[in-house]
């Protein structure tokens, strides 16, 4: 694909296409983003939109057929959901890495100061056109902020929760949500003239998030990002890019900024050569698109059923318009007038048919995708046989400088939320529940014959080039496999059942590793993070379904969305250096006990 590093401060794309093998993408996408604007990349995953921010960073795609044009500014930068740090790296290293080409901006502006001095000095020039020199190199460092990069490492590196890491630390020792947000910080700090970020709310508390979109609404260039957080979206975008399959192929709408109005009054923001352009909420985008899947739907369904009538008819006219019958013998006498009629008249309904048919066989509506569809958790009894008492109870429970806990016991119907910021020990919870990491000190009793499952926030597969298909029944074992099939969960697509894991998205690989949880439910489900990585439509659906699921609960989440509608109860872990954190139940609705323990 031809790419054009322009210095222009748009982003531009024209006519992208994009394929791995026989699977295609994306075909012949187009948008703009002006400087100031921040375009949402939303869709099932898998729908391309890491590939997007990829190609538009210049990333190479290996084995991808790609075409296409794009423009974008000079300096673009990418944050990867897997952050390209080497475990050898140190935070100080990496942070100073960031600031290189700020660094160089700023030791271009003094060199020209110099040359101009000794102009002005009427000293030997070092080389010609001092003034137009200094007079560029003072515009870089503007638009660079030369001159407030240490400030803002720092604000930056409190803004995300970081400040108190310690700057002389390898990256290897920070947990994988502090390397997430160690890259974030260090992007920003980077200044690049256009942003491109992969899930940036994932591993960010409320306040890191809040901080980070005051950021990216001041943010003077381009800005696209992918992301599942409906909140940030709203908070955040001003205009939508939708890469699910559509009707005109991908969907664009925007909402508020200095371009043309649309219809409805809205002033548009995205210009794009493929799909529709609208202007309203994030929340009026669902429902418009909900809507015009339902009308698809229904026309495809109509031009089916008319096809289908189209192709009887042209089978049966020739029969109808002659009764189904030969001459009687008072007709034979008629019989050489009659049969250049009726010949004709079959002739004509027959010609008439068959053009409506092959006009609508040309002109007919695709089928609507499906859309991928969360089945629910497999019936059946799950609960161990005494399931009315406790299956885990932790008492004086401490991980040294990471979890502090001095009673919690689940039962059968516990459905508990566990809340903290970054730190907190909210993962570390659940780890020590599922029996992956020992304590400190205290104690946790599990029923005989407990079975735990835990849905973590990083998924690796051992074995990247094994399939999801062939990883799931070495898992469940064959005869499970083939009673629970992994198609039917609704977590992985048909398509790819029989791709390497390694090929797949983050998001697709979290499905992956949700299935195996869920194919076998366990007695205690622990979610960490459970909807990161997932699209819109599949984290409201695994929501719904947890109500439903026949063990005990415990998600441990920084969601918005999710966290204003849990109907259970609620663990608040405190921060380190906060005060004792507090438990909330709902009106009417009974707990198993959990009381945090504050720092001492």
């Amino acid at each position: 694909m031809p790419v054009i590093h322009s210095h222009s401060s748009h982003l531009r794309v024209d006519g992208l296409s994009v394929a791995f093998g026989d699977r295609r993408v994306f075909a012949d996408l187009g948008f703009a983003v002006a400087p100031g604007h921040r375009l949402g990349l939303i869709g099932e995953n898998g729908a391309g939109k890491s590939t997007l921010l990829r190609l538009i960073a210049g990333a190479s795609l290996g084995g991808a057929v790609v075409h296409g044009r794009l423009v974008r500014p000079a300096r673009t930068g990418l944050l990867l959901q897997e952050p390209p740090f080497a475990s050898s790296d140190r935070i100080d290293d990496v942070l100073e890495s960031a600031v290189e080409e700020v660094r160089a901006v700023e030791r271009e502006l003094d060199a020209a100061a110099v040359a101009l001095g000794a102009v002005a000095s009427d000293r030997p020039a070092a080389d010609d056109g001092p003034a137009e020199r200094y007079a560029r190199a003072l515009d870089a460092a503007e638009l660079a902020d030369v001159w407030s990069v240490d400030r803002r490492r720092d604000e930056l590196l409190d803004g995300l929760g970081l400040a108190g890491l310690g700057r002389g630390r390898r990256v290897d020792e920070l947990s994988g949500g502090q390397r997430s947000r160690f890259a974030l910080a260090a992007l920003l700090l980077s200044s690049p003239e256009a942003l491109l970020l992969d899930e940036p709310t994932n591993h960010l508390d409320d306040d890191a998030a809040a901080f980070l979109e005051e950021r990216l609404r001041a943010w003077r260039g381009p800005v696209v990002f992918a992301s599942h957080d409906r909140e940030f979206l709203d908070r955040v975008a001003t205009g939508l890019l939708d890469l699910d399959p559509g009707r005109t192929g991908a969907t664009a709408l925007a909402r508020s900024g200095d371009a043309p109005s649309n219809a409805n009054g809205r002033e548009v923001v995205l210009a794009a050569s493929v799909g529709t352009v609208f202007g309203g909420s994030f929340s009026d985008y669902l429902g418009r698109r909900d809507d015009e899947r339902a009308r698809w739907r229904r026309q495809y369904e109509d031009e089916q059923g008319e096809l289908r009538r189209l192709r009887r008819s042209v089978a049966e006219t020739a029969r109808a318009v002659a009764h189904g019958r030969g001459p009687t013998d008072n007709d034979k006498f008629l019989k050489h007038f009659k049969r250049g009629n009726v010949e004709a008249a079959v002739s004509r309904r027959v010609r008439n048919a068959e053009a409506r048919l092959d006009d609508l066989e040309r002109t007919q509506v695709a089928r609507p995708p499906a859309p991928m569809a969360f089945a629910g958790i497999p019936g059946g009894s799950h609960a161990p046989s005494d399931a009315a008492g406790l299956l885990v109870h932790v008492s004086d429970l401490a991980v040294a400088g990471r979890l502090d806990l001095r009673a919690l016991r689940v039962a059968s119907t516990t459905r508990l939320l566990v809340t903290g910021a970054n730190g907190a020990g909210k993962s570390t919870l659940l780890a020590v529940l599922a029996g992956r990491l020992a304590p400190d000190r205290g104690t946790v009793h599990r029923r005989r014959g407990l079975r735990v499952g835990l849905l973590e926030q990083d998924v690796r597969f051992a074995d990247p080039d094994a399939t999801p298909r062939a990883i799931y029944e070495r898992v469940l074992g064959e005869r499970r496999a083939e009673r629970v099939p992994l198609a039917g969960l609704g977590l992985v697509a048909p398509r790819d059942l029989d791709r390497a894991v390694g090929r797949l998205s983050v998001g697709q690989q979290r499905r992956l590793a949700l299935a195996l949880v869920i194919a076998a439910p366990p007695h205690v489900f622990l979610l960490d993070e459970p909807t990161n990585h997932l699209s819109l439509a599949l984290a409201g659906e695994l929501e719904d379904a947890l109500g439903g699921f026949p063990g005990a609960v415990i998600v441990a989440s920084h969601d918005r969305w999710l966290r204003r509608r849990w109907a259970g109860a609620e663990l608040a872990l405190p921060a380190r250096s906060a005060a004792e954190a507090s438990v909330v139940t709902p009106p009417d609705r009974e707990m198993a006990g959990a009381v945090p323990r504050g720092p001492r």
